[in-house]
């Protein structure tokens, strides 16, 4: 894969044992990257590895990203070992159902912990070596970081939380060579969101967006590529609905 666009790049993808971490994986191991796939099931992780594309290299490390010290070693392990890091793509994420009023302190804290702390002390342990090399930072935050929901205010905070501290690292490392930005997916058919997949929810949702459908875990991982690729080199700080285009609607019902 010499001529591939990711050829000789290292590729950091955490949440990678299911739905879009997976997908992203596959996607950089097509393109001929070195792809650390990271998770905390060791079971999920091998699977993305079995099911990835011929040829591509894609290795399987467990790290909990909610854990400083653990995120911490793998990304200095995988520069110790590779010699370099390119890209960052903090997929890893949780979510629970529930208002402020009825969302318990420890699940509160978990989403927290996983979808905000976890970017935190990823790309502040990858800052390093991702400027030594000119990379960049892709977080996958969500349609619900940039708008509310009913019943998730846990994730909506958390998922607001990313969308603005990309902002922030866009702002502070741009001039060091190092671009961040972000994806918002709508619902994405994933492990995460097989719960919500139910009817009517379901045909509410193919009702309310303009592709009438879910989006698929690779169509995310497609923008992910981009972002972190040569055509998106003057791309900085900026935040991509892939959601069908619900976000063009005004939040009115269809009237005609």
């Amino acid at each position: 894969m010499a001529d591939s666009p990711f050829a000789g790049k290292v590729v950091v993808v955490t949440g990678a044992g299911s739905g879009i971490g997976a997908a992203t994986a596959h996607r950089f191991g097509r393109d001929g990257a070195t792809v650390i796939a990271v998770g905390r099931n060791e079971d999920k992780l091998r699977r993305t590895v079995a099911e990835a594309p011929a040829g591509s290299a894609i290795v399987a490390r467990a790290a909990d990203v909610a854990d400083e010290s653990s995120i911490t070693a793998l990304v200095e392990e995988v520069a110790r070992e590779y010699g370099r890091l390119d890209v960052l793509v903090n997929n890893a994420g949780i979510a629970t159902l529930g208002t402020v009023e009825n969302t318990g302190t420890a699940d509160w804290r978990q989403v927290m912990a996983v979808d905000v702390d976890g970017v935190f002390f990823a790309s502040k342990a990858a800052l390093p070596r991702l400027r030594a090399v000119g990379g960049c930072i892709v977080n996958v935050g969500s349609v619900s970081g940039l708008g509310g929901d009913w019943g998730l205010a846990a994730y909506n905070t958390a998922k607001g939380a990313l969308a603005n501290l990309t902002n922030a690292m866009a702002l502070d490392h741009g001039r060091e060579g190092v671009r961040v930005n972000a994806v918002h997916p709508c619902l994405t058919v994933t492990d995460l969101t097989a719960s919500f997949l139910a009817e009517p929810v379901l045909a509410a949702f193919r009702e309310r967006n303009p592709l009438g459908r879910p989006a698929e875990p690779a169509e995310v991982a497609d923008v992910i590529a981009f972002l972190a690729g040569h055509d998106a080199r003057f791309v900085n700080g900026v935040h991509i609905p892939v959601d069908g285009g619900l976000s063009a609607s005004n939040g009115n019902p269809r009237l005609f």
